[in-house]
């Protein structure tokens, strides 16, 4: 039996779908709050939804009964710093019962679901790599601090003796990414807006990620991490392609640095005062100055793959949110 952590999310239900194309039944993991996805519904008869707090050791017990393959995409996702302690719990101990609970049914292989936040930073200027060294905690935020010691968790279980890899996802697209997350990005372009900022950063498709996932999950790959990585994009030339994808004006101007931290002190201003929550800090600043550029070659090499190009998955994520 396979068992699938987070699979109302965007990337789990992708996974999902993709399993059940050779897998007769797989069992996922929600919460009780959460909404069966549209694209997993037609096939419900060989789903069993099992309702469960990844925080509930007791409850996760049961949904780990005659599992022998866990692929843990469960996670809370946030640029807010007032969420580390619901982040913390939810990433990295919600990961350290999934681990323990792989240990104690003698799961045969686990893959786990990181984040490029939890990797180091390159080199005067390099690509980032598996092997980046991690800075240290207090210059990175809530969120990567979460998601690094998620990690750390899945280090420990393998040095207990569990079976498993690692998966570092850079920033997920695709057709189904709706207006949050990395879809509220799309939304922003598609609004209208006439600035870029100055960073790049690394984008993969949703249909990718699975694949690679289950592609791994059948290899002989085991204590490895994998950066899953399409293409490097600037954010200028990523507005652009998104603003093509809508028929409207690319962005011309770039802002400048102290442009983003006025509006970084407006929004918090905005947040405290009126109560409206403009989805800037200090933290989406500071990613959007920033050029991290990431090194897709370990699992290309690895697996002998191949992305779906980057401007095909842009188009598909535009697509989708316009049909919306």
């Amino acid at each position: 039996m396979i068992l699938v952590t987070g699979a109302s999310g965007f990337l789990g239900a992708e996974l999902v779908k993709q399993l059940l194309a050779t897998e007769s039944h797989v069992r996922c993991l929600k919460r009780k709050t959460s909404a069966i996805p549209k694209k997993l519904q037609a096939f419900s008869e060989r789903i069993e939804w099992v309702e469960a707090d990844i925080l509930d050791f007791s409850d996760l017990e049961d949904a780990f009964d005659g599992v022998n393959q866990v692929y843990h995409c469960a996670a809370l996702v946030s640029f807010d710093e007032k969420l580390k302690a619901q982040m913390l719990a939810v990433n990295a101990e919600g990961t350290a019962n999934v681990v323990n609970l792989c240990l104690q049914f003698g799961v045969q292989k686990l893959v786990h679901v990181s984040s490029i936040a939890a990797l180091g930073n390159g080199e005067n200027g390099a690509a980032i790599t598996e092997k980046s060294f991690w800075e240290g905690f207090e210059i990175k935020d809530a969120y990567a601090v979460s998601k690094y010691r998620a990690e750390m968790e899945v280090w420990r279980g393998m040095h207990e003796g569990l079976n498993a890899v690692i998966v570092n996802p850079s920033v997920i697209i695709g057709a189904d990414a709706g207006t949050q997350g990395s879809g509220a990005l799309f939304q922003t372009v598609k609004n209208g807006i006439s600035f870029y900022t100055a960073g790049a950063t690394g984008l993969v498709d949703v249909e990718d990620v699975a694949r690679c996932m289950i592609l791994l999950m059948h290899s002989s790959a085991s204590r490895e991490r994998y950066i899953l990585n399409a293409e490097n994009i600037s954010y200028q030339k990523l507005f652009a392609s998104i603003a093509k994808a809508y028929n409207l004006p690319a962005p011309s101007r770039l802002i400048k640095p102290w442009m983003l931290h006025l509006a970084w002190r407006f929004s918090a201003f905005a947040k405290l005062f009126l109560g409206k929550d403009l989805g800037l800090n200090k933290t989406v600043v500071k990613a959007s100055q920033t050029q991290s550029l990431y090194d897709n070659s370990k699992i290309k090499a690895e697996l002998n793959y191949r992305f779906i190009p980057l401007n095909e998955s842009i188009t598909k994520t535009a697509n989708g949110i316009k049909s919306a």
